[in-house]
């Protein structure tokens, strides 16, 4: 029977979480914060995982990690003391976001040896470059969807809050699908010119597209680009596994 790691991912708006049974991903859920212990211990209960990786940009309470680790080996990522499948070269590790490094690995892992970009679009999009010597310098962080939606009306006076979904063009013919247009349209052009950007410096790379909202866009983009919605989940297991 093969071995069940468990994977948890605790992002700024969802906490979510994998199974993989060997090297194969079995199983996605999400995670209610508000009942996050019960969650727990039922998934422990029920897969009975015999390690787990633990991915957080948000402060949790200490006793999920000690419920789990009474269970199983638990691995918390942290980007000080933690092996991890590729070079971080990142200026200030100590900043940087655990689902980042998580994202980094994964493009190790899929794209050995080659230039590759993820772009990870959710609470905020972030670009994260691997150079094909396998070392992982940075990148860049901009506002996600929701963010700049609500920011349009908290920063005005008079620009209302409206939602992603509905009628999106380029010509927005009303205050509501002009906010809209500016917002969807603008990230997808973000996005767009973010790759060739990079690909006027390095050449050809791999672009891969994931995150919450990631499925939102990836009929927006004009550039070539990989759309994988566990490509997190995938980058976490891969570090789980460089642990041995």
């Amino acid at each position: 029977m093969l071995p069940v790691s468990l994977c948890l991912d605790f992002g700024n708006t969802h906490w979510k979480g994998a199974l993989f049974q060997g090297d194969r991903m079995a199983e996605k859920f999400m995670l209610q914060q508000s009942n996050i212990h019960e969650e727990i211990t039922r998934i422990l209960n029920l897969y009975s995982p015999t390690k787990v990786i633990l991915a957080s940009v948000v402060n949790h309470e200490k006793s999920i990690e000690d419920l789990i680790a009474k269970q199983a080996t638990l691995y918390v990522l942290n980007s000080n003391d933690f092996r991890l499948p590729f070079l971080n070269a990142y200026g200030s590790p100590e900043t940087l976001g655990h689902d980042r490094l998580a994202l980094v690995a994964a493009l190790s892992k899929f794209y050995p040896g080659e230039d590759s970009l993820v772009i990870s679009v959710g609470s905020c999009v972030t670009y994260n470059f691997l150079a094909k010597n396998n070392a992982f310098r940075g990148g860049a962080i901009s506002p996600g969807l929701e963010m700049r939606l609500r920011s349009l009306n908290e920063f005005t006076d008079k620009l209302p809050l409206i939602s992603r979904e509905g009628h999106v063009s380029l010509l927005g013919y009303d205050t509501e699908t002009s906010l809209r247009s500016g917002v969807v349209m603008g990230i997808a052009s973000e996005i767009d010119g973010m790759i060739e950007r990079y690909e006027s410096q390095y050449g050809r790379i791999n672009a891969v597209l994931t995150g919450g909202d990631g499925a939102f866009f990836e009929s927006r983009l004009k550039s070539k680009i990989f759309a994988d919605s566990n490509f997190l989940f995938k980058g976490l297991y891969a570090i789980l596994e460089f642990q041995k």
